[in-house]
């Protein structure tokens, strides 16, 4: 399996950090965002990553990462994203670079206490499709929302007004090689963009998808209030514990709607 790290965007939230450098390389606690992901994909036995990255400090990450050998990968590869078209649009550049295998995709500002190493595996195990993970929060209007009953996701609803579950689908996506023609079928949204959620859906509506819920704490870093609680939880717990938090599977006995989670993070 392989792994990519989308780290496009201009960081406008952040101005004006983000003139000087891609919002991805600013600090959180003692070291940079990117650094993260890079070692949750590590942890999960993950040592061939293609980071995507667009704007005009794409090279900077290339002065930082070098070739990934201070982190023992086996490659670390770059590519270049135009413009902004949302996330699936970025995925789809790592087509050539994942070349028949699967992907575990992780936003570049997307930090976790503990391990995914847990849902990378059973992915590993699982016959074909997609595999997302999940997180209880307070506010879920503010993100996909995942249904789930009887330990299966029956929908996925991108920032409901009344969201019917406390999930919300985070930054960390498994996929199969099918991912890429599913790309080449969507069409932009209202908001101009190619939705992960179109894509997460598809595999849901034909029975391929399955879910993990994310123990301990999880944040993104893409605002100057996240940015501050992300560094904040950093300097208390550590991030990417391999022997911290990790991921179950969703309960099986009844509708998962109306629970809450003991430490959820909201995501500013």
């Amino acid at each position: 399996m392989k792994g990519v790290i989308l780290a496009g965007g201009l960081g406008t939230r952040l101005l004006p950090l983000t003139r000087i450098t891609n919002k991805h390389l600013l600090p959180v606690f003692d070291r940079p965002m990117i650094y993260y992901p890079i070692q949750a994909l590590i942890n999960a036995g993950i040592n061939e990553i293609l980071l995507v990255t667009g704007g005009p400090h794409a090279g900077d990450f290339l002065r930082l990462l070098g070739d990934g050998r201070e982190f023992g990968l086996k490659g670390l590869n770059y590519t270049y994203q135009e413009g902004e078209g949302g996330i699936a649009a970025a995925l789809s550049l790592a087509e050539h670079f994942a070349d028949g295998d699967r992907i575990c995709v992780i936003l570049g500002d997307n930090i976790v206490e503990g391990s995914v190493a847990a849902a990378v595996s059973r992915f590993r195990r699982q016959q074909r499709g997609a595999r997302i993970l999940l997180k209880e929060v307070p506010d879920a209007e503010r993100f996909g929302v995942a249904t789930i009953r009887n330990g299966r996701v029956t929908a996925i609803v991108e920032k409901p007004a009344r969201p019917k579950s406390p999930y919300a689908v985070i930054g960390v996506y498994l996929y199969d090689a099918q991912v890429f023609d599913i790309v080449r079928t969507l069409r932009p949204s209202t908001r101009g963009e190619l939705e992960i959620t179109d894509v997460n859906n598809w595999y849901l509506s034909r029975g391929q998808l399955e879910a993990e819920i994310l123990e301990g704490w999880w944040t993104d870093a893409g605002t100057f209030d996240s940015l501050h609680r992300a560094g904040n939880l950093v300097a208390e717990t550590g991030a990417n514990r391999t022997e911290g938090p990790g991921t179950r599977l969703p309960p099986a006995d009844r509708p998962a709607s109306g629970r809450r989670g003991p430490r959820a993070v909201r995501r500013a």
